[in-house]
């Protein structure tokens, strides 16, 4: 169900974030986010000249490979189209995201390596939707293939689930941990 409708408006301004996920062929995954912003009016720009309409004020990619536990091997970023001259010259500090685990706490771990003058906000905030694609890609694949194999089906965890209180859905003492986690559901019984 879409939203309701608008009050009349004019369209101004677009911010568009697009993540894929890849399964390499070495057993890594690819996972790559692209944001740009655009406009509906062209404007002048002291570094690019006339930017028109339509024009990618921000053009901006990143690619993190991670590993099965989702922990960074590799970091690309770049920048194609940005307001300044200066803001290509920041993807390389995206390298210090390597090592990096992601699991809760791996967005404050950015912006600890790349907040402020030592990363670019837009390339930061992509780390979000770039996250969650991670974890969307590689679970689910890998959940499917346990299946495929005839493998044991799952077993209860050993240790509470991370995601468990993370969402609405999620929740303690809703019906999707009762049904996914009963040993970890908080609600009334029965």
């Amino acid at each position: 169900m879409p939203l309701s409708p608008a009050q009349p408006r004019q369209h101004i301004h677009t911010r568009q974030v697009r993540c894929r996920g890849y399964r390499r062929d070495d057993g890594l995954w690819d996972i790559e986010g692209h944001l740009t912003d655009t406009k509906t009016y062209a404007f002048d720009n002291d570094y690019r000249g006339r930017i028109e309409a339509g024009d990618p004020v921000h053009d901006m990619w990143v690619r993190l490979t991670v590993d099965d536990d989702l922990i960074v091997h590799g970091v690309e970023a770049v920048t194609d189209k940005s307001p300044f001259p200066v803001c290509p010259a920041i993807a390389p500090n995206f390298a210090r995201l390597e090592g990096l685990s992601i699991r809760p706490g791996f967005l404050s771990k950015v912006r600890e390596r790349l907040g402020r003058i030592e990363g670019c906000t837009h390339l930061v905030e992509l780390m979000g939707p770039i996250a969650t694609t991670a974890y969307q890609t590689i679970y689910p694949y890998r959940r499917r293939l346990t299946r495929a194999s005839g493998d044991a089906p799952p077993q209860p965890p050993k240790e509470r689930p991370r995601l468990i209180n993370t969402c609405h859905a999620f929740r303690s003492d809703g019906e999707i941990v009762k049904r996914l986690w009963p040993d970890y559901y908080t609600g009334a019984p029965g």
